[in-house]
């Protein structure tokens, strides 16, 4: 029968990387300050959609909202397997927090038609929230099954998946339309191909392609499947009010820089001696039993 799975992606800064410039004064993230990588448990999301649409037809659209260059992460799912990229960009849902957030997210799902599955990583490493999948499903009023790690069943009357728990697991099944959340423990992402990259890498958001760009080189890109759609908040019929800072009651009252000195060292030989007598005052002191 085939199924139509959406897969929310979104473009993060690399937290590994943090410096002090990371946080604006306004309490949002300078994304200038960092590299930008495609969210982790976001690639867990689409490779479970890549998995379904293999084993039963249909296809992938992979959606982000974002600042123009967030085109980037869009060819990153090209290049994985997607058949479709779409890309939310406006200054108007600049600083949206994750309420703003799922609602515009939750416009487009509903431009884009018929949708079976809309599946999310689990949480973006920017906000650490976890909140935007829950909140897009509610918007959706769709059935909502978190944390999933493994997808054990789906057909007509649903799906049925595995979540995690901090100290075990249930079985759920779900009816579709349906959205999960998807964790890292669900699969191992594959690599961008190496025909689709070669491919795709010539895909465009008109952004890309000065500030008019041509009719005729944009219908060019579409039948060759190299078109990312750029969509604003007019094209999805969002309501200026509930997106970015004007829809997001969310506000950062202080961001602190925290730094971790260490008060107290000892350096200790590299000596049989000087390792023992480090092992015997930590039992000493009760660090080791």
């Amino acid at each position: 029968m085939g199924y139509q799975a959406v897969v929310c992606v979104k473009q993060v800064p690399d937290t590994e990387n943090l410096t002090g410039n990371a946080m604006k004064e306004d309490g949002t993230v300078n994304r200038a300050a960092l590299p930008a990588i495609l969210n982790p448990e976001d690639l867990n999301a689409l490779e479970l959609a890549l998995q379904i649409v293999e084993a039963h037809g249909g296809s992938v659209t992979a959606v982000t909202m974002g600042l123009p260059k967030a085109a980037d992460v869009l060819r990153e799912c090209l290049y994985r397997g997607a058949d479709r990229a779409v890309l939310l960009t406006d200054r108007r849902a600049a600083g949206s927090d994750t309420l703003a957030t799922s609602y515009v997210l939750s416009c487009a799902i509903r431009a884009l038609g018929r949708v079976d599955l809309v599946l999310c990583g689990r949480q973006a490493i920017d906000g650490d929230t976890a909140q935007t999948g829950p909140q897009l499903a509610e918007k959706l009023s769709m059935p909502q099954v978190t944390y999933v790690d493994e997808l054990r069943e789906i057909g007509p009357d649903g799906v049925v998946v595995r979540r995690g728990l901090e100290h075990g697991y249930e079985v759920v099944r779900a009816p579709l339309p349906v959205l999960l959340t998807v964790t890292a423990a669900a699969n191992d992402p594959r690599p961008p191909s190496a025909k689709r990259l070669m491919k795709h890498k010539k895909a465009r958001a008109p952004w890309e392609m000065g500030e008019q760009p041509n009719e005729s080189a944009l219908e060019e890109l579409r039948s060759k499947g190299l078109l990312i759609e750029q969509w604003d908040m007019d094209a999805i019929q969002c309501a200026e009010q509930d997106c970015g800072m004007k829809g997001s009651p969310t506000r950062v009252k202080e961001v602190d820089s925290v730094q971790l000195v260490s008060e107290e060292h000892r350096a200790v030989e590299p000596t049989t001696k000087a390792l023992s007598d480090l092992v015997q005052e930590l039992i000493d002191e009760h660090i080791f039993d």
